[in-house]
């Protein structure tokens, strides 16, 4: 699994780094086929101050890509959310590619 961590109006500290990398674990804990993950955390100079700290995250799994983003006032919550959004989307896809036919029942010959 490839992990890109990048800012935007931000430079990425080893403890953001650390934390956003132990929030995506769970991802590749419950989804095993998860190739790429990029993650932008940005700034944005709105005057809004409840959604000025915004993470994007693009994961690259076989056969799909899935894309979340969250906007909150602490980057560190913003992390939080988009980890809680991307769980359950790869959740989703998972139920959806597992192979879902059953072996027939074998009768008895009498």
């Amino acid at each position: 699994m490839n992990l890109t961590i990048s800012g935007h109006h931000l430079e990425i500290t080893p403890a953001l780094r650390s934390y956003v990398t132990s929030k995506l674990d769970r991802i590749s804990r419950h989804f095993d086929q998860v190739v790429d993950i990029k993650v932008l955390l940005t700034v944005d100079k709105i005057k809004e101050k409840d959604l000025r700290q915004k993470a994007e995250c693009n994961i690259h799994v076989k056969g799909k890509d899935i894309f979340a983003e969250s906007s909150h006032a602490d980057l560190y919550a913003a992390v939080d959310e988009l980890a809680d959004k991307l769980d359950r989307q790869v959740l989703r896809y998972k139920g959806k590619v597992q192979d879902h036919h059953h072996d027939t029942v074998k009768r008895e010959l009498q």
